[in-house]
């Protein structure tokens, strides 16, 4: 899109340079023939002075001069005629080398432009576009020409336009803004700029656009954000567990021994029941502090080579009689590609696979399909596997996505909220990461798992 192309004016001058060389060849060749006509006008002349009386002579001598001086200024003419032709040649040899050249710098920007992993848009004032290279292409699935058309008729996803009008209201300053994009059934976050684009004179003739993607930036920052929640917790769960579980336990004790005065006293039947409500209350106070504290704390991992097929099977065959219970279809996809066995913690890896199913069993009340594709993946040159669960429910709610890894969040009337913060972690500590890769007509996450975890806690 940005390689110069030949233009009419261009054509037009090579057309004037040309008329010009025609015009000095034909004055030339016009020259050349005044100079052989007047050798025979003076061969005729000389015959004439031949058969002259001698009174005639003095004009006849006159005649010979003029037509002698004639010859001159006509030979002086070719001279000048060739002269031109050279000077134009030249010059037009000149020009062709340095529109060669310019085409060269032309070429190589575009070039430079088009191998950029940036995308790049220019528009003139009027909003219409006067540029693109091949990422913006592949990122806006642009088809045929666009140059020539409006903003507005490049993408539907991204409104540039009006991100046009934004930075055109804040007098040559840049703008930045990350939009929310889908491309081959995946979201995608590019992070778009906006600026004027000016000549050399400083005027402004247009906007250029700059798009880059950032989805993997965003959830590095995800989970960094997390990981900084994370880090504080450690000596928090010790706090917590020897603060409440001490107390918890007396308190349990004495119920008990309420429980055994009461067992020989007459009293209403509420009050066994209160008490078992008590009970009931106080063990899942104590579920509660259990797993907060096997989240915050740092175990190392137990990795052992184990079939991730395995796992799936076993987790679909356990979870089977809940799902056609929900009248969920469990779906499940295998690369041919799969790694036979990777080296992880088999039982928190179970666990993932078991929670993740789960809530999506739990997302689809009125029924419908759950889908679970492994296959062998490469991220951030680390060779592995990734398994995506996908669901047909109605998907997350925007506004409770950035916190569904936050520990203790749930929208789920008997939950803890620890289930994807816990999942979370164990793939953090494997080397992997679990992602919400799409909400659109449903849920999908993605769990990444290393064939070279360290084992350590991260």
């Amino acid at each position: 899109m940005f390689r110069s192309q030949r233009t009419q004016s261009r054509r037009n001058l090579r057309f004037a340079v040309f008329t010009l060389l025609l015009l000095s060849v034909c004055s030339l060749l016009i020259s050349l023939w005044f100079v052989v006509d007047f050798g025979r006008e003076q061969e005729i002349v000389k015959q004439l002075v031949r058969d002259l009386p001698d009174r005639d002579l003095p004009v006849a001598a006159e005649l010979t001069s003029e037509l002698k001086w004639q010859s001159r200024w006509t030979f002086f003419v070719i001279l000048q005629v060739i002269a031109t032709g050279l000077a134009v040649a030249l010059l037009f040899r000149a020009y062709l080398g340095s529109q060669e050249r310019l085409n060269d710098i032309k070429a190589l920007a575009g070039d430079i432009l088009s191998s950029m992993e940036q995308a790049v848009i220019t528009s003139d004032t009027d909003g219409l576009v006067t540029s693109l290279n091949e990422r913006a292409i592949q990122f806006l699935g642009v088809s045929g020409d666009p140059v020539g058309k409006s903003l507005r008729q490049l993408t539907d996803q991204i409104d540039l336009a009006s991100f046009r009008a934004e930075t055109d209201s804040l007098a040559k300053h840049s703008l930045m803004k990350d939009f929310a994009v889908k491309k081959n059934g995946e979201n995608l976050w590019l992070r778009a700029f906006c600026q004027p684009l000016c000549d050399a004179n400083g005027k402004v003739i247009g906007n250029v656009f700059q798009l880059r993607d950032v989805t993997a930036d965003r959830h590095l920052h995800d989970r960094a954000a997390r990981m900084e929640r994370f880090m504080g917790l450690g000596s928090l769960a010790v706090g917590l567990h020897h603060e409440i579980k001490n107390p918890l336990a007396a308190v349990s004790l004495h119920v008990q021994l309420v429980e055994e005065a009461l067992a020989e006293l007459s009293v209403p039947d509420e009050v066994p029941e209160m008490l078992s409500i008590v009970k009931s209350e106080m063990k899942r106070t104590g579920q509660v502090l259990e797993t907060f504290r096997d989240y915050a704390s740092a175990n190392r991992l137990d990795l052992t080579e184990t079939p991730i097929v395995e796992l799936l099977t076993r987790q679909i065959d356990l979870l089977r009689p809940v799902a056609e219970a929900n009248k969920v279809t469990l779906d499940l996809s295998l690369s041919p590609n799969l790694p036979e066995q990777i080296p992880i913690d088999a039982a928190r890896v179970e666990q993932i696979i078991h929670n993740l199913m789960l809530n999506a069993i739990q997302a689809m009340p009125e029924g419908g399909t759950l889908s679970i594709q492994a296959k062998a993946a490469i991220e951030a040159d680390s060779h592995g596997v990734l398994i995506k669960f996908s669901d047909t429910g109605k998907g997350i709610p925007e506004s409770i996505r950035p916190h569904i890894f936050d520990a203790y969040f749930t929208t789920k009337g008997g939950g803890t909220g620890m289930g994807l913060a816990l999942s979370d972690k164990i793939a953090r500590q494997h080397g992997g990461r679990l992602d919400l890769a799409s909400v659109d007509g449903g849920t999908t996450f993605e769990l990444f798992l290393p064939k070279d975890p360290d084992g350590q806690t991260t």
